[in-house]
């Protein structure tokens, strides 16, 4: 059985990001409605799992970043836990990336920067909502948005200090490949030794 695929152990680019960078600037092409989006796995302390989708705001050699409110469920399993996993599915290439590391919080200066660049409502928004805790109803979080939205009236909207940004620390990378019959291209990266070692796994 003879395939020409164009993902092997001899065609993947040595360096992962520079591969994550290739499929990644390739999906963009599609054109989907939110591009960015990723599956984000933490856990607890004790080893409790959950996970959610949350949007890529940037990515580079030093890792993979996202912003929360850091008094979410995700931010606070963060803060005892920061190890975690990351799924990008994109099935109109027929592909997935999974990422396995580590999270830290950016720095204040660069989670200023990114929360000056979102929309005002979007700002207001990171004020009235306590991000995963219960609340009684609809009009509660909106009563919430519209004090903010009077008490910024004509000002700046600052960034709360509760919300800013993590950086996922890759150590580990899976760049699989759709085929027929389950036979799925799957190449993987594993950090030894800051030399990054390539692999392949059965389907």
């Amino acid at each position: 059985m003879v395939r020409n695929r164009s993902l092997s152990e001899k065609s993947a680019d040595a360096d992962p990001f520079v591969q994550f960078d290739k499929w990644y600037k390739e999906h963009l092409s599609f054109g989907n409605a939110i591009p960015e989006s990723f599956s984000l796995a933490t856990a607890s302390a004790d080893g409790q799992v959950s996970v959610r989708t949350v949007l890529l705001k940037e990515y580079s050699k030093d890792g993979f970043v996202f912003f929360t409110n850091y008094n979410s469920k995700k931010g606070l399993q963060l803060s005892v836990n920061p190890k975690v996993a990351m799924l990008f599915y994109w099935p109109e290439s027929g592909r997935q990336v999974r990422v396995e590391g580590q999270a830290e919080k950016v720095s204040e200066k660069d989670s200023d920067s990114y929360f000056k660049t979102r929309p005002r409502k979007s700002q207001l928004s990171a004020w009235a909502s306590n991000q995963s805790s219960v609340i009684p109803d609809r009009p509660y979080l909106e009563k919430k948005y519209d004090y903010y939205s009077e008490k910024f009236s004509g000002k700046e909207v600052i960034r709360p200090s509760y919300w800013g940004g993590f950086r996922i620390i890759p150590a580990w990378f899976e760049f699989w490949y759709y085929d027929e019959f389950r036979l799925h291209d799957r190449i993987t990266y594993t950090l030894n030794n800051q030399m990054w070692i390539i692999e392949r796994l059965a389907p």
